[in-house]
């Protein structure tokens, strides 16, 4: 078993990543930190969500009963990079860029669905500064920091009012815009490899990230008013492995778990028009399984199979967000000529089941749900 081979599938869970837990997109991996030298590469994929859910409840406003949503998920571009490289034989570092959450929710108009012209955008770019110490029992440690941007904004028309005198604009639709805002926060991790039985754990946990947005809503309370919105990115835990079975066989996983209870974007406005609600939350943490074999056929070329699972915790889900869960099927291929490897995959993922609520009486049911992304990443050892 080669390390050339412990390289190739190291690519192979990441070329089509797009994960359904809160609003994960990367799953925050860095693989990149354990290439061989130097080396740098850059990914990009492509993610087309098939969304939508038929209305239930009772046949009031702003309930309604049998009328579709339509697909309320846009398609999404992602965009990623590293570079590495070795300060001498146990140092080394690695920069990564990636776009770890995100969303983007749109419901159509014309349908007669309560959430119709609903729609909503949170964006995220982080850049993460690792370094790695090897020591002689094939044990290492990183650690490093990571910058973090986020910026979010929403449109919800059916909330309107709220209850009592002095609404000068009754029926006004809720909006909201937070500015961008940065944040920094820290990884610490620990690796044991064996290079020559193709083995490598790693155990990478990710702080919380602390923001404060600056925030305007326009509502029936009335138009610009401005707040800051205290929101916290979720701290995480990844365990990543990758063993080989045979000759030019290679088994590789792993296992996510992300705090997502202690996530929310709650505005104040928003908060007093729907009695204490949160414009964002999730009731539940959220594990994420991976499991994958790798198969070098030839010198240039490799393919791989993964699946993928995040378990289904039933309630209420979010009218932003109403999936619950996911199970995944990707394939990839690797082109390895020289020193320069390309991975190319695609990933399907069914969307799990889900309901949503108004008030806390059930809206609607999202069920048969998918989403099918597609990936390319192109690595180069110096």
């Amino acid at each position: 078993m080669t390390y050339k081979l412990i390289a190739i599938a190291a690519l192979l869970g990441g070329a089509t990543a797009a994960n359904a837990g809160g609003i994960d997109r990367t799953g925050q991996s860095i693989t990149a930190l354990f290439e061989k030298g130097r080396y740098a590469e850059f990914s990009l994929g492509s993610v087309s969500p098939d969304t939508s859910g038929i209305g239930s409840g009772p046949p009031v406003r702003p309930f309604s009963p049998g009328a579709a949503s339509g697909n309320m998920t846009d398609s999404f571009f992602t965009f990623g990079a590293a570079y590495k490289a070795d300060l001498n034989d146990q140092l080394s570092y690695a920069i990564i860029y990636d776009q770890p959450y995100g969303a983007d929710v749109s419901y159509p108009t014309g349908t007669g669905y309560f959430a119709q012209g609903s729609s909503a955008e949170f964006k995220s770019n982080a850049l993460t500064g690792l370094l790695r110490y090897k020591f002689q029992n094939n044990f290492s440690v990183h650690g490093g920091l990571r910058i973090q941007t986020i910026e979010a904004s929403a449109t919800i028309p059916f909330i309107t009012a709220v209850p009592g005198p002095g609404i000068v604009v009754p029926f006004a639709p809720y909006n909201v815009k937070g500015d961008r805002d940065t944040g920094v926060g820290y990884v610490l991790g620990v690796a044991y490899e064996k290079p020559e039985i193709a083995l490598r754990v790693s155990l990478t946990y990710s702080s919380k990230i602390k923001y404060d947005v600056d925030t305007v809503e326009n509502s029936a309370l009335g138009a610009g008013i401005a707040s800051t919105v205290r929101v916290e990115t979720p701290q995480s835990v990844n365990l990543e492995f990758q063993t080989g079975v045979a000759k030019d066989t290679l088994v590789f996983g792993g296992v996510r778990w992300t705090d997502w209870t202690a996530f929310n974007i709650a505005p104040p406005g928003y908060a007093t028009l729907t009695r204490g609600a949160k414009l964002l939350s999730y009731d539940d943490d959220v594990f994420t399984y991976t499991l994958g074999v790798g198969r070098r056929l030839s010198d240039t070329w490799s393919v791989a199979a993964t699946v993928g699972y995040e378990k289904s915790n039933g309630g209420f889900a979010s009218n932003l967000g109403p999936t619950d869960g996911n199970k995944s099927l990707a394939l990839a291929a690797v082109y390895t000529r020289d020193k320069m490897k390309v991975t190319t995959g695609i990933r399907y993922i069914n969307i799990g089941d889900a309901q949503t609520a108004l008030g806390g009486i059930k809206a609607s049911d999202f069920r048969d749900n998918n989403a099918v992304a597609i990936g390319v990443k192109v690595g180069y050892n110096f």
